[in-house]
């Protein structure tokens, strides 16, 4: 995931706004709970006073999870931070693809 924010002064202050927002991001399959992410299993990447503009996530869909994706079911990305809750639909072109790298 990469937060991107051009200007240097709005970087900072938003990246300090956003710490923790690794652990915010979530995949929601149709008709199942939302998976949240595992990220930086590497290094920690944030600090009590900011995040970090790059962080590597990764999901555990469990075997409902992939068999809806791969029957076609809706699948949004987002995430529920205070301070960027949002979600975007995957479109099913990119869902087709996704499907498969899923295991059965």
């Amino acid at each position: 995931m990469l937060i991107e924010f051009p200007d240097a002064h709005e970087r900072r202050r938003e990246l300090a706004r956003l710490v923790g927002v690794e652990h915010h991001m979530f995949v929601e399959v149709e008709g199942q709970s939302r998976i949240y992410g595992v990220a930086d299993e590497d290094l920690d990447r944030s600090t009590d006073e900011k995040t970090s503009a790059v962080h590597f996530v990764r999901f555990e869909f469990n075997s409902l999870q992939r068999a809806a994706i791969r029957a076609g079911a809706a699948v949004k990305l987002g995430c529920d931070h205070t301070h960027y809750p949002a979600h975007v639909p995957i479109a099913a072109e990119t869902l087709a693809c996704l499907a498969g790298d899923l295991l059965p």
